[in-house]
């Protein structure tokens, strides 16, 4: 056989490529561009021993270079308490794919109930359901809910201070499905809530989805948005970073119908990219609307309490048109560690994370403006941990400057000239803060 590790013989995979319509099985990458097509054999080293191995990974990873983190936009830096690594691996945690046998799966099926327990609360709504990819693809099905509740309407209003990743990704989504999108405009860095309310009352839009804080770091005043939405029968979508809702005005008490966001600041570490997690609540109303599963708790023939699969509005339960999208095995381990990570914090733990991230960054904001190489992008605005500023600097040279001592120096953000964005954890300290501010005024 061509592989050694894969079952299939030769006359399997003949049989294989007939039904596909196809000779080779390079044919199958026909429309690959040549130059993205790999010409040589991996560089695989052959079979080393246990030490050598781990030699070998150990070397691999000295080449990435750690930065210190100034850098948001929706991933941060925040630190993860190191008994998570081992509770994670605790074996009621390890059950194998997808909890479908309850019997077997209740530390699964625990953890994801109290998941779902925590994030409600840490939302203010009523449900939650058993985690999503990451933010940006909870907001694409928040999307695909708000149309799918209306029924008659296909046009959802996204706020262009939305993350742009996040907008690209709803875009998307939208495009397969028949939705179409339209952005609201911005004022001063915040959605144009003059220009909210007049799309609204055109009455052709099933839902709104707004950040909060925003994709510049502002904490937006959605005083009047619900009502503006509800009026028109349309839902209001709340984009968050999760850990910041344990400090500013949940999106229940902004009277959200959906609240979404990634969850990868609640003790997830940046991991180069990945894995994160996505959350999706919302309230109880529209709970058979909701993607992937929900966990209940009930009690056994004993009396004894245990948990189970309450709520899944898949293809195999119901009629395929009425399905939910098929979030199945989603982020099991990553749900684990944000549980635990809450359990161990705590309300007032969580409070002082956000106390300590919010502090920095005004510091930091404060001290760059007193180099007299920056200025405000947005007079005015409340902003959280995380902060746009225009300056008179060379910004891709700023930024490689920084690099070059250590330190990943915030972002450019998108659609504003001559600006970074910085962002600041609890993990950065005064002295990290400093030297930042040093190099700067080196540059």
């Amino acid at each position: 056989m061509a592989y050694k590790y894969f079952p299939h013989t030769d006359e399997d995979i003949q049989q294989m490529l007939k039904v596909a319509g196809v000779n080779t099985l390079a044919d199958l990458y026909a429309e690959v561009p040549e130059q993205l097509k790999l010409k040589r054999d991996y560089s695989i080293p052959s079979e080393m021993s246990e030490v050598d191995i781990r030699k070998h990974f150990a070397a691999l990873g000295e080449k990435n270079k750690q930065l210190v983190c100034f850098a948001g936009g929706g991933v941060y830096d925040h630190y993860t308490p190191s008994v998570i690594g081992y509770i994670t691996q605790r074996s009621e945690f390890l059950t194998s794919y997808t909890p479908y046998q309850a019997e077997i799966s209740q530390g699964t099926l625990q953890y994801i109930f109290e998941y779902q327990t925590l994030m409600a609360d840490l939302t203010g709504m009523d449900i939650s359901n058993a985690s999503m990819y990451d933010g940006a693809t909870a907001t694409a099905e928040a999307m695909m809910m708000a149309v799918a509740n209306a029924k008659k309407k296909d046009q959802v209003l996204v706020s262009a201070a939305l993350n742009p990743a996040v907008i690209r990704v709803v875009e998307t989504y939208a495009k397969y499905h028949g939705v179409t999108i339209k952005l609201i405009p911005t004022v001063n860095g915040a959605t144009d809530k003059v220009a909210l309310a007049a799309e609204l009352a055109k009455g052709e839009s099933a839902g709104v989805i707004i950040g909060q804080p925003n994709y510049y770091g502002i904490v937006e005043d959605l005083t009047g948005v619900a009502d503006m939405c509800h009026e028109q029968k349309a839902l209001l979508i709340i984009n968050a970073p999760a850990s910041t809702l344990a400090a500013l005005k949940t999106p229940g008490e902004w009277g959200a119908d959906i609240a979404v966001g990634d969850a990868q600041s609640l003790g997830l570490p940046m991991s180069f990219g990945g894995p994160y997690l996505g959350y999706f609540c919302a309230k109880e109303a529209l709970v058979r609307k909701m993607p992937g599963r929900i966990v209940g708790g009930t009690t056994d023939h004993n009396g004894k309490r245990t948990f189970v699969l309450t709520m899944q509005a898949r293809e195999q339960h119901i009629r395929r048109q009425k399905a939910t999208s098929n979030i199945c095995s989603n982020q099991g381990i990553m749900t684990l560690m944000v549980t635990i990570y809450m359990s161990l914090m705590g309300p007032q733990g969580l409070k002082e994370v956000n106390e300590q991230s919010y502090a920095g960054a005004h510091y930091l904001y404060d001290e760059l403006l007193k180099t007299g190489k920056f200025t405000p992008a947005f007079e005015g605005q409340t902003f959280f941990n995380e902060f746009v500023v225009k300056t008179t600097l060379d910004v891709d040279k700023l930024q490689q400057h920084l690099l070059d001592n250590g330190i990943l120096g915030g972002l450019k953000p998108e659609g504003i000239d001559n600006a970074i964005m910085f962002a600041v954890t609890e993990q950065r300290s005064k002295a990290e803060i400093d030297k930042l501010v040093e190099l700067i005024k080196e540059a």
